[in-house]
């Protein structure tokens, strides 16, 4: 898949195009979900601002619970990029609560990753590496081998003493 690779322009291009297409077997809300996944991943925020409302709501009229949380933590991570914190944990929290009903453990370790940058950004390093920790754990159990890497690097970047 071209998104594993890094490809992210391509494939939002390939999306954006689709949206415009007859969508007889795909329908616009697994677009608009790939779309703001794709967009919370490269920090996206006019992708973000342009594809939530119709993501959000399509996720919702669908009670596609997946989706649902994907849409969550996506706003989550907007929420982030304009540095309303309050709101990107409120977000997060939720797109957690979702994963965790539907025990989707590679969608638990993304969520506690978004978490755990949102505290590194507050400068509360416990919480980071509390929620980082906690990332690396689910990609393990998996092995996501680049999102274990990933966390394993942000990690590195905390500050944390001996006690």
């Amino acid at each position: 898949m071209l998104q594993a690779e890094g490809e992210f322009a391509l494939v939002t291009q390939y999306m954006e195009k689709a949206l415009h297409s007859p969508l007889w077997f795909w329908g616009k809300f697994n677009l608009y979900a790939l779309l703001i996944d794709t967009a919370a991943q490269q920090r996206d925020l006019l992708a973000l601002r342009q594809y939530m409302v119709p993501a959000e709501e399509s996720a919702l009229q669908n009670d596609h619970h997946l989706y649902i949380g994907v849409a969550y933590r996506a706003k989550g991570v907007m929420y982030r990029l304009m540095s309303d914190y309050r709101e990107a944990e409120l977000w997060l929290t939720k797109a957690l609560e979702v994963f965790e009903k539907l025990q989707t453990r590679w969608q638990i370790g993304r969520t506690f990753y978004e978490l755990g940058e949102l505290a590194h950004l507050q400068d509360n390093t416990l919480a980071a590496y509390g929620h980082y920790s906690r990332a690396l754990a689910s990609f393990e159990a998996l092995g996501a081998v680049p999102d274990a890497k990933r966390t394993r690097i942000a990690l590195g970047t905390l500050n944390i003493t001996a006690q």
